[in-house]
C-alpha cells in the first residue's frame, strides 16, 4: 500500500483505541461488563451489532460467494423476505428473550428448563463457538498479508512464494528445471523464480509475518474488551460502523465510475457452462455449493435457529427494553443493505475486470496474470480461493480508497473479534462455572474471571488458526461448526419461549442430536479422502455402492449434484446443518407431547419467565399492559410511536414489493416454462432486472446511512448519560435461584403473596 494509505489506517486505529479507553470509566458492575447495563437504544444496537456481524472473515466469505455466483446469490434471498418480515416486525424471539432479562441464552435455559440444561448448553455452545471462531484470525491475517503486500518472513522451510528466509542456520535447497539453486538465510525470495519448484527443508515452516499479524490484531481486540466489556465493544463497533457505512458508499460509487452497467452485464453474460450463470438464478444448479438449495436451507434455518448463534449474544441483552430490542432488529434489515451492496459489487467488479472481452481483453489478461501469479505463492487451495478477490482489489482500487478499505477491513476484524471474544469468554464463566457457585463472586472477582476466560479464548483461536488446515468454503465451515450447537439449540430456544409444554428431556435430546449430526458431518468431510473412502474401497466396497446409490437417488432433485468422489465427500456443511435441525426439531416436539399428554407433566409458568402479569417490570414495557400475541404480534402495538410506525410500514412496503417481484419473476422463468410457455427473461432481461434492483437499493442505502448516523449518535449520548447516573445492583450477575434470576427474588415473593391472597379470597 501507499504511504498515504498506511497513514490513514494508523490515524483511524489510534482514534478508535482512544475511544475504547474512554469507555473504561463507565464499566462499574458485572451487568455493565456483560450487557452495557441494558441501556442501549435501537440505532446504537442496529449499527454496532451489524458491524459485529460483518467481520473481515465474513467479508471474505461473501467475496467467495459472489465471485462464484454473481448476482444470482442475492435472488434466492428474496424468497426469505416474508420470513424476514415476520421475524423482524413481530419481534420474533428477541422480544420474549429480552423479557426474560437473561444475560446469556444458557441462563434463560436454566430459568426455562433446568440447571443441567444450562450447563450442557453452555458447554456445547462454548465448544461450537470457539471452534467456529477458530479460523477467524487466520483468514483476517492472511487478508492483510496479501491485500497490504506485507513481506513474508519464514523461519525454516519455504513454500513457493515471496518473502525472506530468516533462519540463521538452515540451508534450503530448491531443485528447478535448470538445476540446483541454493538459498540461504537472508536471501530475498521475491527476487527468485519460484513458480514451479520442489524443495526440501530442515524444519516445519513457521511464518513469522502471519504469526505477528494474528498476535497484533488479537491484542487490539483484547484491549477493547478488557477496557470496558460490552460498553467498549458496542461504542467502538458503532463508530467503526459509521466509518464503514461511508466508505462502502464511496466504494460502490467508484465501481460504477470504473465500470458502466453495460460492461458488467455483458461480461457476466459471457460466462459459459450450463448451470453456472452469474445473471440467471434459474441456471445455477452446477455452481459449487452456492445453488438454490444453499439459500432455501438458510431460510429454513433462519426461522428455527433464530438467535441461537451466540457470537454477539451480549447485544440481545443490551437493549433498554423489549421494544427497543425489537426495533433494533427491524432497523437491522435496512442496515444490511449497505453491507450487501459493497460486498456484492466488489467481487463482481473484480470478476468483470478479470474477464472482460473486446477493448478490455488485454488489461483483463494482464490483471488475471498478476492475480494468478500472486495466488501461485499460496500452497493451500482453500486459502487461494479466499484471497483471490482481495489480491484483485489491490490492483483495482486507487490510493486513498485502498487505505480506506483496508481500515474498513481492520475495523471489521476488530469489531467481530472483540464481540466474539466477549461472548464466548462470558458464556464459559456464566454458563459453565457460575451454575456451580453457591456463593456469588464479588463484582471485581467476577469481572476478572470474565477477562481470564476471554484471554483463554484468544489463545485458543490463535493456536487453532496456526495449525488448522481449511478444506472447504468459509460459509460451509460456518454451517457445520455452527450446527454443533445451533442445530439442536434452535428448537430449545423457540419452543421454550412460545410453548409452555416444552420439557427438560426434550431440550437435552434436541441438543444431543444437533451436535451428533454435525460431528458426524465433520468426521466424514475431514476424513473422507484419507480414511473413510480408502477403508471402504479396501474392506467394504459394497458400502461405496450404497453411497453411490444414495447419491444417485438424491440427484433426482433439481440442483443436487452429489456424486461419489474419492477426493471429497459431496454433502457439504449446509446440508448437515439442515439434517441437524430436522432431527432435533422432530425429537423436541415428540418428547414434549409424550411427557405432557401421556405422562401428565405440568406446564411451565410463562408469566414468571417473561415477567408478565404479577411478575411484570414496568421499565421493560413502554405502555402496553400486556404484549400482543398471535397475528396482532406482527402489527404495530401500542408501544409503537408514530415514527416507529413509519419505520415499520416502510420496511414492510420495501419487502413486499421485492417479494412480489420475486414471485412474478419465478413464475415467468420457472413455472410457466415448465408448462411449455416461453416467458423466461434471458440474459438481457436478467441484466435489466439486476440493474433496477441494484440502483434502487443504492438510493435507499444513501438515505439509510444519514438516518442511522443521526439516530445512533443520539443513542450513544443517551447511553453515556444513563450510565453516569445509574444505580448498580451487585446481584445482577446472571445467577439463577429457583427458576428465576436472583435479582427478581422480591418480585417473585410479591407475586406469590398476591396469588396466595387471591386463592384465600376465592376460598
Amino acid at each position: 500500500m501507499h504511504a498515504l494509505d498506511w497513514t490513514l489506517v494508523g490515524i483511524l486505529l489510534v482514534g478508535i483505541i482512544g475511544l475504547a479507553y474512554y469507555t473504561k470509566r463507565y464499566t462499574q458492575s458485572v451487568a455493565d461488563f456483560l450487557a452495557a447495563n441494558r441501556c442501549a437504544g435501537r440505532y446504537l444496537l442496529a449499527i454496532s451489532e451489524g458491524m459485529a456481524g460483518l467481520g473481515a472473515i465474513s467479508v471474505v466469505a461473501q467475496f467467495q460467494m459472489f465471485y462464484n455466483a454473481g448476482f444470482t446469490a442475492t435472488y434466492w434471498s428474496l424468497a426469505s423476505q416474508p420470513m424476514l418480515i415476520l421475524i423482524t416486525l413481530s419481534g420474533y424471539v428477541i422480544y420474549r428473550y429480552r423479557e426474560t432479562r437473561a444475560m446469556t441464552l444458557a441462563q434463560y435455559f436454566e430459568m426455562r428448563y433446568s440447571k443441567g440444561v444450562r450447563i450442557y448448553a453452555g458447554i456445547l455452545g462454548w465448544i461450537s463457538g470457539i471452534v467456529n471462531f477458530g479460523i477467524f484470525p487466520s483468514v483476517g491475517a492472511r487478508f492483510f498479508m496479501y491485500f497490504c503486500g506485507i513481506p513474508r518472513y519464514i523461519l525454516g522451510s519455504v513454500e513457493s512464494g515471496g518473502g525472506h528466509i530468516v533462519a540463521t542456520s538452515s540451508k534450503v535447497t530448491h531443485y528447478l528445471a535448470n538445476g540446483e539453486t541454493n538459498v540461504y538465510a537472508g536471501d530475498a525470495l521475491s527476487k527468485l523464480d519460484l513458480s514451479s519448484l520442489t524443495y526440501t527443508f530442515c524444519w516445519a515452516q513457521i511464518d513469522l509475518t502471519y504469526i505477528a499479524l494474528m498476535l497484533g490484531l488479537l491484542a487490539v481486540s483484547l484491549f477493547f474488551v478488557f477496557m470496558g466489556g460490552q460498553i467498549a465493544v458496542m461504542v467502538t463497533d458503532f463508530v467503526q460502523g459509521i466509518f464503514t457505512f461511508i466508505v462502502m458508499l464511496v466504494i460502490v460509487a467508484f465501481i460504477f465510475w470504473k465500470l458502466d452497467w453495460v460492461d458488467i452485464s455483458t461480461t457476466l453474460a459471457s460466462k459459459t457452462g450450463e448451470g453456472k450463470s452469474m445473471l440467471n438464478p434459474f441456471d445455477t444448479g452446477n455452481i459449487d455449493g452456492f445453488n438454490p438449495w444453499f439459500f432455501f436451507i438458510s431460510i429454513f434455518g433462519m426461522f428455527i435457529t433464530y438467535m441461537a448463534w451466540q457470537g454477539a449474544s451480549a447485544y440481545n441483552s443490551s437493549a433498554k427494553n423489549a421494544h427497543e430490542a425489537r426495533m433494533s432488529k427491524i432497523l437491522g434489515s435496512w442496515r444490511g443493505m449497505v453491507f450487501i451492496m459493497a460486498t456484492m459489487l466488489l467481487p463482481i467488479g473484480a470478476w468483470v475486470l478479470m474477464n472482460q472481452g473486446g477493448d478490455g481483453a488485454e488489461s483483463a489478461a494482464a490483471l488475471t496474470g498478476q492475480v494468478d501469479g500472486a495466488l501461485a505463492m499460496i500452497g493451500n487451495e482453500s486459502v487461494q480461493n479466499q484471497m483471490r478477490v482481495p489480491i484483485a482489489l489491490t490492483k483495482m482500487l486507487p490510493v486513498g480508497i485502498t487505505g480506506a478499505f483496508c481500515a474498513v477491513m481492520l475495523f471489521a476484524f476488530i469489531s467481530t473479534h472483540d464481540t466474539y471474544l466477549h461472548s464466548w469468554g462470558s458464556i464459559f464463566v456464566q454458563d459453565v462455572i457460575l451454575p456451580f457457585k453457591k456463593k456469588p463472586f464479588t463484582p471485581k472477582q467476577h469481572i476478572w474471571m470474565l477477562r481470564f476466560s476471554i484471554m483463554f479464548v484468544a489463545l485458543f483461536i490463535f493456536m487453532f488458526s496456526l495449525f488448522f488446515q481449511q478444506s472447504q468454503y468459509i460459509l460451509m465451515f460456518f454451517a457445520i461448526t455452527g450446527a454443533i450447537y445451533a442445530g439442536g439449540a434452535g428448537p430449545v430456544i423457540v419452543f421454550g419461549l412460545y410453548w409452555k409444554r416444552g420439557t427438560t428431556k426434550a431440550a437435552l435430546t434436541s441438543l444431543t442430536l444437533g451436535w451428533a449430526v454435525a460431528l458426524s458431518g465433520m468426521v466424514l468431510q475431514n476424513g473422507w479422502k484419507s480414511v473413510w473412502y480408502p477403508k471402504m474401497e479396501a474392506y467394504a466396497p459394497w458400502m461405496l455402492d450404497v453411497w453411490a446409490g444414495l447419491f444417485e437417488m438424491c440427484r433426482q432433485l433439481p440442483g443436487i449434484n452429489w456424486a461419489l468422489d474419492p477426493e471429497k465427500f459431496p454433502i457439504d456443511g449446509q446440508w448437515f446443518f439442515f439434517f441437524a435441525i430436522v432431527l432435533s426439531l422432530t425429537a423436541y416436539i415428540t418428547i414434549s407431547l409424550i411427557e405432557s399428554y401421556v405422562l401428565g407433566k405440568p406446564t411451565h409458568n410463562m408469566d414468571q419467565l417473561l415477567h408478565r402479569g404479577d411478575y411484570r417490570i414496568n421499565d421493560d414495557h413502554a405502555e402496553a399492559e400486556k404484549p400482543p400475541v398471535g397475528i396482532k404480534a406482527i402489527l404495530p402495538s401500542s408501544e409503537f410511536t408514530f415514527r416507529d410506525k413509519l419505520v415499520y410500514w416502510g420496511n414492510f412496503a420495501w419487502v413486499a414489493v421485492w417479494f412480489v417481484v420475486f414471485v412474478v419473476a419465478t413464475t415467468m422463468n420457472w413455472l410457466l416454462p415448465s408448462m411449455g410457455y416461453d416467458t423466461s427473461f434471458g440474459n438481457d432481461g436478467w441484466a435489466k432486472f439486476w440493474q433496477v434492483q441494484v440502483f434502487a437499493s443504492i438510493v435507499l442505502c444513501i438515505f439509510t446511512v444519514i438516518w442511522f448516523i443521526v439516530g445512533g449518535l443520539g443513542d450513544m449520548k443517551s447511553m453515556f448519560r444513563t450510565l453516569s447516573t445509574a444505580k448498580r445492583d451487585v446481584r445482577d450477575n446472571g445467577m439463577v435461584h429457583d427458576g428465576h434470576s436472583i435479582v427478581d427474588d422480591e418480585l417473585v415473593e410479591d407475586a406469590e403473596e398476591k396469588e396466595a391472597e387471591t386463592e384465600t379470597v376465592e376460598a
